[in-house]
């Protein structure tokens, strides 16, 4: 268990912006060329996956299922936090 999961939620809206960052990181060729920026709302946080061209296929995925299964998994984490995210994947 990671410092982190083990002390609870230590910055929610980081929490959420990182564990984007690390699948994404995950499932790209270049993970380095990886970046998550978050704009944050009254309520809303809108978080900005960029990749690099030849990536961007990967995160979309066939019919847009990677990105689905993504959006799902970011809604799961910031409705435990109680939070408002989406995500929006630049290309």
């Amino acid at each position: 268990m990671s410092d982190s999961a083990a002390s609870g939620t230590a910055g929610s809206e980081m929490g959420i912006a990182d564990l984007v960052d690390f699948i994404a990181r995950a499932l790209v060729d270049s993970p380095d060329q990886v970046s998550v920026r978050e704009v944050k709302g009254e309520q809303t946080s809108v978080l900005e996956l960029q990749v690099a061209k030849n990536d961007v296929g990967k995160i979309i995925g066939k019919q847009g299922r990677t990105a689905r299964a993504l959006r799902t998994v970011l809604k799961a984490a910031s409705t435990k936090l109680k939070k408002h995210a989406h995500l929006e994947i630049l290309e």
